[in-house]
């Protein structure tokens, strides 16, 4: 399990973390990424602590320390996603623009979008122990979610997320959804909370949705988009409930 561990953050982060992990160890236990949402959630949770700085400015540091963190994967996910999503004609066109290498409208559109509701929304939260706190879960929960789309998405080419997604089993939900459970201990009002991982089903089922009609199934760009959508969505919903 340490392996596993160890080949996931190696996976989702840029930490340095020695000498690379077996791939196929996280492979055969990915019902344990909500961990890496701890560890890049709590790290970048720590600089809105221990930072004096104004609500957005410590907003757009720790949105950015996010993305850093986890080396900016799931954001070029978020671009090629909106690309694709943003093409007209047929599904393989669709494919094309959300595989190729290249970046259109749809990707800065997407992009900025998400972008800034983050910042927005973990702006507007005034309290720097609520800001952390609604960062941790966020980005827990946007773990939980790629790993939701690792399970049930069906892959529409061959790639990283068919190889997640052949080992990956339904019960894997189970020990996921436990990892999670942590997170209802923050400081944060309970109903509040609580609503944030039924917003995360929503958001996820809907991307799911969005991907199967428009692409005929997942692949990894379509996961770590769905990664980065919940997490502004779940900032959002955190910072409007707690006005």
């Amino acid at each position: 399990m340490i392996s596993a561990i160890r080949a996931l953050l190696q996976f989702t982060t840029t930490l340095p973390l020695g000498k690379t992990a077996p791939f196929e160890a996280f492979v055969s236990n990915s019902w344990i990424y909500p961990l890496a949402g701890y560890l890049i959630g709590g790290l970048s949770a720590l600089i809105i602590i221990i930072v004096p700085a104004s609500p957005y400015v410590l907003a757009i540091i720790a949105i950015g320390s996010v993305i850093i963190l986890s080396g900016a994967n799931h954001l070029d996910g978020l671009l090629d996603f909106g690309d694709g999503l943003m093409a007209h004609g047929s599904r393989e066109i669709r494919i094309h623009a959300l595989t190729d290498r290249q970046t259109g409208s749809g990707a800065l559109v997407f992009g900025i979008i998400i972008l800034l509701l983050s910042i927005m929304a973990l702006g507007s939260i005034q309290s720097t122990i609520y800001m952390a706190s609604s960062l941790i879960i966020a980005e827990v929960l946007s773990k939980w979610a790629m790993e939701f789309l690792t399970i049930t998405g069906k892959p529409f080419h061959e790639g990283l997320h068919a190889i997640l997604h052949k080992e990956a089993k339904i019960w894997f939900l189970i020990p996921a959804s436990l990892l999670i459970l942590p997170v209802f201990l923050l400081p944060i009002p309970l109903p509040t909370i609580i609503v944030a991982p039924i917003i995360t089903i929503i958001i996820t089922l809907i991307i799911r949705i969005i991907a199967y009609r428009s692409f005929g199934g997942v692949n990894g760009d379509v996961t770590g988009a769905t990664g980065e959508i919940c997490r502004a969505a779940i900032l959002a919903t955190i910072s409007s409930l707690l006005i």
